[in-house]
């Protein structure tokens, strides 16, 4: 009879503490502490992650990078088609350049840096032209030579790429194409015309699987860079579905059974399998990007076009995503750009706020407790620091003044120091109590272009200006390292500029995504977060649910809060964030992505 250590090749290791490292996959121990036999398995999961800047349906079908470094090409929202690009950065979405052709149901191969798009459809007619990415912009390039069509779908890479299948009026086709780059050449014919279908893999060893032809497929067909071959069919029919991975190692996902579908199903290179992974949200028209059977990207689709994307895993490691929660309710509600706030998602502080408030609440990372008031009651005003050492400035009362006070909280009370040297409102802080920075603001036109620093007791001016004055704008960073970004400029409306300023002067950073005001912030120079806010233009623009990442470069999306909010306050990390105040009366708590190792324990049940 055979022993685990003649099958595995180890003994049974007696542990007091359970493995902290995917070494242990495929191995047994026993806890001496808990008294249990354990092993690590590999767990399958699709996870929520941010979502797409702009929702859309039919997008460009096929490969286009992996799931750390991925595009999100053209596409159709409620009406028209659209050339906007999103590029993936293994978290979010960040906006790419235009297409110079607006249209939908085209196909894409590639990379982030070295993509195609090819063929769709713009209003009625098909097209074939083609466009190639650099990463940066869109060019046009050789149409290719065969019929014009849509819905077809792509596999490969820039200079070995392939685009087969699709549709034109009610005529299917089997074509294939192949692109070197430069040139187009005609490939091999599938076996079974049809479009709609999902693609992965590389030029001599491509895969397509499912579609319509006009009826719903399930039927997969394999590519070895000459002629496609038939292979096992999909658990399945369904069309307008995605798929990454390679020709032995596939995934397929979402689709249209009908209706959208949340079934996944792995290929290993001659059969289907149903996964029990399926997606949060069923999706049809969606897209995806991926190289290989651990790993998958979904995002897009459903009429008239969504935001989610997912992700899947398949692992040793349970990946719990980042997301936002609802906390303790305020003692009392407050509002206005912004109520004032300072410390970390368990040990915070907010003061101040609409009406006038001199209110302090301090937060423990479960409910909020009233403390001490402000010596002087303001709205709009500034704040930074810890919970136990806190600094407000700024803001006004009344609100056709903008104030000068400065303030200081030691965890307890609160004490007046020495003033700005500029009565600032609706401004932003950043950095420290010893350290602290006053960004824009003002009251009336022109707003504030500089910036002053406080070094725990008193306040100097920067000599170097923003390039424009604003309000209701959100920042976060040090005195020497800080970043200010959205708000209000009087006579041009919303903004979605961002300026970085290193202690004396400013330059421009990255545009967010979307235009906002009255939004809240935190984090640091490289790594800030905004979230809530007002996202539409005045006066009835909407609470916004939607966050921003920023990493000293470009914004990407995030995931977005539970509830929408406006003139909230905000404190904390980009993992671990706290937003309180304005017109939500819960605070709103942000928990960063978190992986572990998916043990379980072994029973005879």
């Amino acid at each position: 009879m055979s022993t685990y250590k003649n099958l595995i090749g180890k003994d049974v290791n007696f542990l007091t503490t359970d493995p902290d490292n995917a070494q242990a996959e495929g191995q047994i121990w026993y806890n001496s502490t808990s008294s249990f036999f354990k092993d690590l398995i590999i767990s399958e999961a699709w996870s929520s992650t941010g979502p797409l800047g702009s929702g859309r349906y039919a997008l460009a079908s096929g490969t286009g990078g992996t799931v750390d470094s991925g595009i999100a090409v053209f596409g159709r929202k409620a009406g028209p088609a659209v050339n906007s690009t999103e590029e993936w950065n293994g978290s979010g979405w960040s906006t790419g350049g235009d297409g110079n052709t607006a249209r939908y149901a085209s196909a894409k191969f590639g990379t982030q840096t070295a993509a195609v798009a090819a063929g769709g459809k713009v209003t009625v007619p098909s097209v074939s032209n083609v466009e190639e990415y650099n990463g940066t912009s869109w060019s046009e390039e050789t149409d290719y030579p065969s019929q014009a069509r849509q819905y077809l779908s792509g596999f490969g890479i820039l200079t070995a790429g392939v685009i087969c299948g699709g549709h034109d009026s009610t005529t299917y086709y089997g074509l294939t194409d192949e692109y070197d780059g430069t040139n187009w050449t005609t490939g091999g014919a599938l076996n079974n015309v049809r479009s709609t279908m999902g693609t992965t893999g590389i030029l001599t060893a491509g895969l397509t699987f499912g579609g319509q032809t006009p009826s719903l497929t399930a039927t997969a067909e394999e590519y070895n860079g000459t002629s496609w071959t038939e292979s096992g069919n999909m658990s399945t029919a369904r069309s307008n579905l995605a798929g990454s991975g390679t020709q032995d190692a596939a995934l397929a996902y979402g689709g249209l059974t009908p209706p959208s579908t949340t079934q996944t199903e792995s290929y290993n290179g001659s059969t289907w399998s149903t996964s029990p992974a399926t997606l949060a949200t069923a999706t049809g028209r969606n897209s995806s990007v991926g190289s290989g059977a651990s790993t998958g990207l979904s995002f897009g689709g459903n009429p008239p076009g969504t935001t989610v994307t997912e992700e899947y895993n398949r692992s040793v490691n349970v990946v719990t995503p980042a997301v936002w929660s609802t906390g303790g309710a305020m003692v009392t509600l407050r509002k206005d750009n912004n109520v004032g706030g300072a410390g970390t998602k368990s040990a915070g502080v907010a003061f101040g706020g609409e009406p006038n408030s001199n209110k302090t609440e301090n937060y423990d990372g479960t409910s909020w407790s009233e403390d001490n008031n402000m010596v002087s009651g303001r709205e709009a005003l500034m704040g930074c620091g810890i919970s136990t050492a806190a600094l407000a400035f700024g803001g006004s009362n009344p609100a056709s003044t903008a104030s000068t006070l400065s303030e200081e909280y030691n965890g307890t009370s609160w004490s007046e120091g020495n003033d700005l040297n500029t009565g600032r409102a609706a401004g932003a802080g950043a950095g420290t109590q010893t350290a602290g920075l006053a960004l824009m603001g003002g009251n009336g036109s022109p707003l504030n272009v500089q910036a002053e620093s406080y070094d725990g007791t008193s306040w100097t001016s920067a000599p170097g200006t923003a390039s424009v004055g604003r309000k209701q704008l959100a920042a976060a960073g040090t005195q020497t390292a800080g970043v200010g970004f959205a708000g209000y400029i009087p006579g041009t409306g919303f903004t979605n500029a961002t300026e970085e300023f290193d202690g004396t002067n400013f330059s421009a950073g990255g545009t967010l995504i979307t235009a906002k005001r009255t939004l809240a912030g935190c984090g640091t120079q490289t790594a800030a977060l905004a979230f809530t806010g007002q996202d539409g233009l005045p006066p009835s623009g909407p609470n916004s649910v939607t966050t921003e990442l920023y990493n000293g470069t470009n914004w990407s999306t995030a995931p977005s809060l539970v509830t929408a909010n406006n003139k909230s306050g905000g404190t904390g990390t980009t993992s671990d964030a706290l937003g309180f105040g304005g017109y939500v009366p819960n605070a709103a708590e942000l928990t960063g992505e978190t992986t572990a190792l998916n043990i379980k324990t072994i029973t005879t049940s």
